[in-house]
């Protein structure tokens, strides 16, 4: 967004000082934006591998654990 401020101002600018420090400051605000999208992008792969990794570490419950409850009469169902 300011990018295309600063290269819409530096393409109507009268005076050629005002065009370099806006084509200056447009450069400067793509620098920005694409740093912004590089860390937006690692913290996406950082929450899909933290993701990945908390799936992995899932204990998956016994038969036995799953037959337990917080009910004590459910806990002698099968038994």
């Amino acid at each position: 967004m300011q990018e295309n401020v600063q290269r819409d101002r530096a393409t109507n600018a009268v005076l050629e000082n005002i065009r370099r420090v806006a084509e200056k400051a447009a450069n400067a605000w793509g620098a920005v934006a694409l740093a912004a999208e590089q860390r937006e992008a690692c913290r996406e792969r950082t929450r899909i591998i933290a993701d990945m990794a908390a799936l992995q570490n899932e204990r998956i419950p016994s038969e036995e654990d799953r037959l337990l409850s917080e009910n004590p009469d459910r806990g002698f169902e099968s038994r």
